[in-house]
């Protein structure tokens, strides 16, 4: 196998689906990951046309043997892993003030933004160790910014702050390794989580993933950024 593989999660719909799309047609063999793998091999038979490598897996970020599961999965097929996307993400508490936000959606949205990052890098970190250029991008947003920080949307907000503490700490033990790992706002885009009236097409959101998914040597590393700009952590 010549083509790098890159991993994306919550790839079957979104701005994940658009990363998997716009990274098969850069030649990279994509394997496109969902809670559901019969809307990922949806997704495959949809994107799949010319020369586009992709292939369906099933992933529940917050199960730890499902992510086993992936991980043995990708051993045995490929080796090793060259991008992980870790896009998949939920947003329980859109707008909400801080005291009408309950401990339950708190939890689960950790769970999936944070704790599902965690798992899958953590997971998948022997296959990227394999790569020549391996490069992580864990998909945050400008609301976990602390220097922007409000009291509505506390739990979404806290979920990507958190986040984007997790993409220091892996950049940091990845330092001695060609390894750039970044975390990247795609925006606000139209899509179930965002909203439809929001500005931005997933096409678009998905330029500043790929940017970071496919960046040069000399790139940058343990960064937070929106189309190749830096964000203020």
């Amino acid at each position: 196998m010549s083509s790098s593989v890159a991993v994306v999660t919550g790839a079957n719909r979104g701005i994940g689906r658009c990363v998997a799309e716009q990274l098969a047609d850069r030649g990279y063999t994509v394997v496109v990951a969902s809670r559901s793998l019969d809307q990922a091999r949806q997704t495959v038979a949809e994107l799949s046309s010319g020369d586009r490598s992709l292939l369906a897996a099933q992933v529940d970020v917050t199960d730890e043997e499902s992510v086993q599961s992936l991980a043995s999965e990708l051993t045995e097929r490929f080796g090793r892993v060259d991008v992980l996307i870790n896009n998949a993400g939920v947003a329980l508490d859109k707008f909400q003030p801080f005291e009408a936000t309950s401990t339950s959606v708190f939890e689960e949205t950790l769970q999936v933004n944070t704790l599902g990052a965690f798992r899958v890098t953590k997971a998948l970190l022997p296959m990227l160790r394999v790569s020549e250029a391996p490069r992580i991008v864990n998909v945050s947003s400008q609301l976990g910014s602390l220097e922007r920080m409000t009291s509505r949307t506390v739990a979404y907000r806290a979920s990507k702050a958190a986040l984007n503490a997790v993409t220091r700490s892996v950049a940091h033990e990845l330092a001695d390794t060609p390894a750039k790992v970044n975390s990247v706002c795609p925006g606000w885009v139209a899509t179930e989580l965002g909203g439809l009236d929001a500005p931005t097409s997933p096409s678009e959101g998905a330029r500043g993933i790929v940017w970071a998914a496919t960046l040069p040597e000399q790139g940058p590393t343990g960064g937070f950024f929106q189309e190749g700009t830096p964000l203020p952590w």
